[in-house]
């Protein structure tokens, strides 16, 4: 595996398991919407966010997506760049949730998870590697990984417009395809993207 998706494995799950052992204290590591005097949030939290998890079988699907597809997304990029890319992809993630949820006048709670940056990496795989076959869970059918990773935005787009599934940043997801998106077009051709 190569060195920054295992770094980032390892990460997760340490700080899953101070978080769940009272080691260390982690609310004010979550993003808070920024707001007056009393709002909770504060710059970090655009990054460290994205180390923490609400329960096992969060961390667990987003683990398991960053083994899937963070190697070999890595193996492509150079540990340098795909480093880079990850944390655009949460940091547009963040930018993209506190945007939308303020202007949906959304209720002032903390937003966790890597999932932002997992968005990212599934954009990246399904551009470099259009016709692998990635398997669904439920139902076990294999697609290629366009029309997986293409399947998955369509249906975070409705469920974020609709607000049918409470709890869930579907925003910070599509935002963080939207920073991938960003970052291959300045791997392509260079910023302001005029090559």
């Amino acid at each position: 595996m190569p060195p920054v998706t295992q770094w980032l494995l390892i990460a997760n799950v340490a700080v899953f398991v101070l978080g769940a052992s009272g080691t260390l204290g982690l609310e004010q590591f979550a993003l808070w919407p920024p707001g007056g005097f009393d709002s909770s949030f504060a710059p970090w939290q655009v990054v460290t966010y994205s180390f923490l998890h609400a329960n096992i079988a969060h961390l667990f699907f987003n683990m398991l997506a960053l083994y899937m597809f963070g190697g070999e997304v890595e193996r492509l990029f150079g540990s340098r760049f795909y480093a880079l890319y990850y944390f655009a992809c949460v940091i547009a993630a963040a930018l993209c949730h506190l945007v939308v949820t303020s202007w949906m006048g959304a209720p002032q709670v903390p937003t966790v998870g890597a999932s932002g940056g997992i968005y990212g990496l599934l954009l990246a795989f399904a551009i470099y590697f259009p016709h692998r076959r990635v398997m669904l869970l439920f139902p076990p059918i294999p697609l290629p990984a366009r029309v997986f990773v293409f399947g998955f935005a369509a249906v975070e787009l409705f469920l974020g417009i609709t607000q049918t599934a409470a709890g869930v940043a579907h925003f910070a997801h599509l935002g963080g395809m939207l920073g991938g998106w960003l970052m291959i077009q300045y791997r392509r051709r260079g910023f302001p993207f005029n090559r």
